[in-house]
């Protein structure tokens, strides 16, 4: 770089030219400022696009099949000129024809997969052009480590498209892959070490101190009722009250009636197992002598019957008549239902958000309408059209003209 007095010589002497490249400079800085603009628009849009919504290991499976196909193709150029003679722009213009071929085989195959269910042709040519490419590239390696690099370029890339479209198969078709028997989640679950739930461990702890009480009152009573002798019906009154104290103390026992009625639900299951002998289940292959009406047990009394189609008539027993402090309890407690269901990508039936607050089935279905309508839910339901062809009637997923109608028996 020239120092400063020759910079201020040069200006000195010819003002002109200084004042031209000045001008020239601007320029160029806005044109470079403009380009990396655009650059940085272009970049958000693509990333917006195309990227922001895939998970992540879609993302990274196209990165690395990207550099696998460009180690492929590097081979590929190496061939056509070693090889077969080709320089120049004809080489340019015919090494990577294989690769082209490999991509449009693919992009064809995932439509497939989401138009007929199966890659069909189309992968099975991926995966022959792959090793075609891959035998060709190694064939002109300079040693056995680079071959063998050649080699398994285009088999990584190839393998990471195959398990992608086996995600997309099992999520199109609906079907699961095997669960082996021993994993080390399992293991892990057999050893006490983890949960199968997804409780807090302020949760498990409760369940579990409950338990305890619930199992010494079983001990203790079976101890008073068997004529045992005083000292160890002593200890296990004992044992009994330690457990109860620890249970309040840690479980708030006292003050919460879910936790209550939970310990007396362990409590009626362990003093009634004797019942379980006298039991008489139905058989389940027995016929039915008459078809008698499923009772909706957990429906409002409002809700008295469903139909597949949501334009069909729902007829409420006993109409709801709500001043506004209530309409308006039960409308946030519907939207705080709704919200949660729609963030795990569940669209709520109408029947669903009645059962939910306990509100008549008219009502739910007008708020239904409203909130449906918002961005969020609108694309799950077109989601769900454009992948599967489920049409939403108010009381998707469809209920079959074979299925039952829930009523509510007298």
């Amino acid at each position: 770089m020239p120092p400063f007095e020759e910079i201020a010589a040069f200006v000195a002497e010819k003002p002109v030219v200084t004042v031209i490249i000045s001008v020239l400079g601007l320029i160029a800085l806005a044109l470079a400022f403009m380009l990396i603009k655009i650059g940085w628009r272009a970049g958000a849009w693509l990333f917006t696009r195309y990227i922001s919504p895939r998970p992540i290991e879609d993302v990274l499976t196209v990165v690395a099949a990207c550099i696998a196909t460009g180690v492929s193709a590097q081979g590929m150029w190496r061939f056509s000129g070693d090889v077969l003679g080709l320089d120049g722009p004809l080489r340019f213009l015919l090494f990577a024809f294989i690769e082209v071929a490999i991509i449009t085989s693919a992009v064809r195959a995932r439509r497939n997969m989401r138009e007929n269910f199966s890659a069909g042709i189309d992968g099975i040519a991926v995966w022959a052009l792959t090793c075609l490419t891959a035998v060709l590239s190694s064939m002109d390696a300079r040693s056995l480590p680079e071959a063998i690099f050649r080699l398994a370029a285009p088999l990584v890339a190839a393998w990471l498209w195959e398990r992608g479209m086996a995600i997309e198969r099992h999520r199109i078709r609906g079907t699961g892959r095997i669960n082996w028997r021993l994993t080390p989640e399992r293991l892990l679950v057999r050893m006490g070490l983890a949960e199968v739930s997804d409780r807090t461990a302020s949760e498990v702890d409760a369940h579990r101190r409950l338990t305890r009480v619930a199992l010494a009152a079983k001990r203790a009573k079976a101890l008073r009722e068997g004529g045992g002798s005083e000292r160890k019906v002593r200890v296990a009154l004992a044992k009994l009250d330690k457990a109860m104290d620890q249970a309040v103390e840690h479980t708030g026992l006292a003050v919460d009636p879910q936790r209550q009625e939970a310990l007396l639900a362990q409590i009626a299951a362990l003093y009634n197992t004797s019942k379980l002998v006298d039991a008489d289940p139905r058989v389940p292959w027995e016929p039915e002598q008459d078809h008698q009406p499923v009772p909706a047990r957990a429906l409002p009394p409002a809700l008295t019957q469903l139909h597949d189609d949501e334009d069909d008539d729902v007829f409420d027993a006993t109409p709801q008549v709500l001043d506004t402090a209530e309409r308006a309890r039960l409308m946030r407690a519907a939207r705080r239902y709704w919200d949660r269901q729609i963030e795990k990508r569940i669209v709520p039936r109408t029947v669903d958000i009645a059962q939910e607050v306990g509100i008549a089935v008219g009502t739910a279905r007008e708020w239904r309408a409203l909130w449906k309508l918002e961005p969020q839910a609108h694309a799950i339901i077109e989601a769900l059209y454009q992948e599967h062809g489920i049409v939403d009637t108010g009381s998707f997923p469809a209920v079959k003209d074979d299925d039952r109608i829930l009523t509510n028996t007298p």
